[in-house]
Formats: C-alpha cells, sequence, structure tokens
C-alpha cells in the first residue's frame, strides 16, 4: 500500500507539483497499523490532478469550490483523496467554510486542519513532515487540536464526535482543552446532519471499544444534542445493530434492512427470548440482540434455539402435497391454517414431527372441516 501511495506521489512531483501522503494513513504507518484510508495533499489544482491521471478512474469531477479543492482518483484499485493545499474562511454552518482558497504553501494547509496526529506528512522519498507535532502527541497518546480547541469544534462540530472516534479507537486521551471545548460547543452538534453524525457513530459503535465510546458521550453529556436516547438499555457493546436497536432513534436514517432488524429487536425485547414460540418465529439472531441487553446469557439463548424440533416451516415432515392428497383438496389459503397449528404443537411438545404422527393428526382433525 505504501509503495503504491509513494508512486502515486511521485507521479504528482513528476507533473511539476508537491505532493505528499497526509493524516490517518501517516498517523497508522508511524504507530505500525494497517491502514487503507490515503489522502493526499498537493498544490495541484483538482483540474490538474485530472489531467495527470487522465488515463485512470476519476470519481467526482468536480466544482472546486463546490467541493472543497477535493477529487478522487482510483489508482491501481486504491481510492487517493487528493486534496488541493487550501485556507478557509469562516465557517458558518458549524461544518464548512464560507469560502475556500488554493495556497501554495504546505503549513498553511496543515493548519486548517483537526487534530495534530491527522496533520503529519509523509514525501515522496519517505521523509516525516511534522511541523505541528503530531508525532510526539501520538507517543503521548494525546488527541489536540490544531487550532484553539474551542473555535475549531465551533468551526466544524463534526470534529467533536472525530475525536471521541480516534480517542477510542487508537485508546488515547484528550488533552485538558479539548474536554473543556467539547462542553462549551455541544450544541453546535445539532446544526450538523444526522448522515455525517451516524457515520461517525457507526465507526464508534462498531468497533472494539464501543462502550468506551458511549461512556464518553455519557460523561460529556451529548445525549440530547445527538438525540440518542436510552444509551442506559445497552448492555451488549459488540453487535452495531443491537447498539441502534437499543437506542431506538427515528432521527437516524437506516436501511430497509437495519430498520426491519431494529424493529423486530424492540418487540421481542418485551418478550421471553428463551420462548421457543419467540425464538422460533424472529430467529436466533434477534433474540441474541435483545436478550443480552437484558442480561440474559447468550450460551442459554443460542442453546435454547438450537433445542427447537423446527427452525422454519420447511422443517415440518409433512409436505403441501401430502395434505392435499390426505385431504383431496386443490392448494389454498388452508394449507396455512393448518402449517400454523402443526407450528405452534410441534414447537411446544404436544405434536412430534414425524410423518405419520403429523398425517394422522391431519386427517383427524382436519378431514372434515374441509370436506
Amino acid at each position: 500500500m505504501k509503495k503504491i501511495a509513494l508512486e502515486f506521489i511521485n507521479l504528482i512531483e513528476n507533473s511539476g507539483y508537491k505532493a505528499y501522503i497526509v493524516g490517518g494513513f501517516v498517523r497508522d504507518f508511524l504507530m505500525k497499523k494497517e491502514s487503507y484510508d490515503i489522502d493526499i495533499t498537493t498544490n495541484a489544482t483538482p483540474k490538474e490532478i485530472q489531467k495527470i491521471f487522465s488515463s485512470v478512474t476519476v470519481k467526482r469531477p468536480i466544482n472546486d469550490e463546490d467541493n472543497y479543492g477535493s477529487v478522487r482518483v482510483v489508482y491501481k484499485n486504491i481510492i487517493f483523496e487528493v486534496t488541493t493545499f487550501r485556507k478557509e474562511l469562516e465557517y458558518l454552518d458549524n461544518r464548512h467554510p464560507s469560502r475556500i482558497f488554493y495556497v501554495d504553501d504546505l503549513e498553511t494547509d496543515l493548519k486548517r486542519r483537526d487534530f495534530t496526529i491527522n496533520a503529519i506528512c509523509m514525501d515522496k522519498n519517505s521523509n516525516i513532515i511534522d511541523p505541528l507535532q503530531g508525532k510526539l502527541d501520538i507517543q503521548n497518546k494525546i488527541i489536540r487540536t490544531i487550532a484553539p480547541s474551542e473555535a475549531s469544534f465551533k468551526d466544524d462540530a463534526l470534529r467533536i464526535l472525530r475525536a471521541i472516534r480516534f480517542m477510542v479507537t487508537l485508546n488515547f486521551k484528550f488533552h485538558p482543552d479539548v474536554i473543556i471545548a467539547i462542553k462549551k460547543t455541544k450544541q453546535y452538534l445539532k446544526n450538523i446532519s444526522y448522515e455525517r453524525k451516524k457515520i461517525e457513530l457507526d465507526k464508534i459503535f462498531a468497533s472494539p471499544y464501543a462502550k468506551r465510546g458511549i461512556e464518553i458521550i455519557k460523561e460529556l453529556e451529548l445525549e440530547e444534542a445527538l438525540d440518542l436516547k436510552n444509551l442506559d438499555r445497552i448492555q451488549d457493546y459488540t453487535d452495531l445493530i443491537g447498539i441502534w436497536a437499543m437506542i431506538n432513534s427515528d432521527s437516524y436514517r437506516f436501511t430497509r434492512h437495519e430498520k426491519e432488524l431494529i424493529k423486530k429487536v424492540n418487540i421481542v425485547y418485551e418478550m421471553d427470548n428463551l420462548d421457543p414460540k419467540v425464538l422460533y418465529k424472529y430467529g436466533l439472531y434477534v433474540n441474541i440482540l435483545a436478550g443480552i441487553n437484558k442480561g440474559i446469557n447468550k450460551k442459554r439463548i443460542i442453546k435454547a434455539y438450537s433445542n427447537l424440533p423446527i427452525k422454519s416451516k420447511n422443517d415440518i415432515k409433512v409436505t403441501a402435497k401430502e395434505i392435499c392428497l390426505l385431504l383431496n383438496k386443490q392448494p389454498s389459503y388452508f394449507l396455512q391454517d393448518i402449517y400454523r397449528q402443526l407450528e405452534d404443537l410441534i414447537l411446544t411438545g404436544k405434536l412430534e414431527n414425524e410423518n405419520d404422527i403429523l398425517l394422522t393428526y391431519i386427517q383427524k382433525n382436519f378431514k372434515e372441516i374441509y370436506i
């Protein structure tokens, strides 16, 4: 990955421009961690980058100002986010600068970024460029803003969630100024779109340190600004959907599949997750998510599910064709009624799931009804 990234910036430099790897990839490289997040900063404009890489895929052909000087290039199956050196004017909506203009100075560009640990660069010869002492903050495991923290979070309130994400996933701690500033500026999170907030929250909730991330959100009293309710319901921190199901917020957007899962988890949360009928109807995954958030041991739920005599209608040992022949009827709605009753009786242990036993039961109980 690093070899291709250096090759990429050399192509830019060979065209007469400056280019550096910046941000997460360099931070992770210094921490000896795998990284697939490759950002490039350069004095080449987006239009000039598109000319350099005219033979490869350039995504998001852009109007420079609308997209803040960024273009995405796919080179050797790796996505590079390439941003032109820039300076940003006053922020108007706690997220976006009112205007940007290009500069020809790397350090000016670095000073507009969020945290010192994300403002370290690597040049084409693998040399580390660190004018803002981000490497020292990595060594000390500190999250520190580049600009004064309160101003930084007021300019872009999403940085509050990014600070929490980095703090949690890297196992770092906040600089004292960061904590004070978050408490003073948290109300600006209300101005950030739920889509952007969810992206950051998903990364926090999906991390191995989700519990710590949620504890920090509560300690900093960010629930109202983020519209996160029911955080105290969360007992299991190992599943992203399980966490969102406990929060059960109408403000954040989910896929249709995610919505269905969240709805089901909340339904079975009010039920007995060891009950055979509940396990059968809603499945193992949904019952695990609900059950362990109520303190039910996961192994108990798995064992109860494993002991089910049937796990779907297809497991019932009598076919629709056999039922129709037995009752001398064409397939119709009555099959649903019969299977529904068979499911109930088998799950409650009142009827053994054997073909001859089931056929005898059907003949005895349904023969006259469906003549």
